[in-house]
């Protein structure tokens, strides 16, 4: 499928390819964070950040709270 093909299904259904991105890596970093046994340099390269900041900040957005505050709580 195109990927015109994608944006255009998605937008019938009333979604974002974006947005669906955004949720799939909230749900998998709320996993790896709380599973504390990777380093967060590892979480953010498998969720597909570039940098760690930008994780952070994304993570932050999600829990309200940083990857090492999550995972005492």
């Amino acid at each position: 499928m195109s990927a015109r093909t994608l944006q255009r299904r998605l937008g019938n259904a009333g979604a974002r390819f974006v947005d669906l991105v955004d949720a799939v890596r909230e749900e998998q970093a709320r996993l790896l964070v709380r599973a504390a046994e990777l380093p967060l340099a590892e979480i953010t390269y498998r969720l597909g950040y570039a940098e760690l900041s930008a994780f952070l900040r994304a993570f932050k957005r999600w829990t309200g709270s940083t990857p090492n505050e999550f995972r005492t709580a």
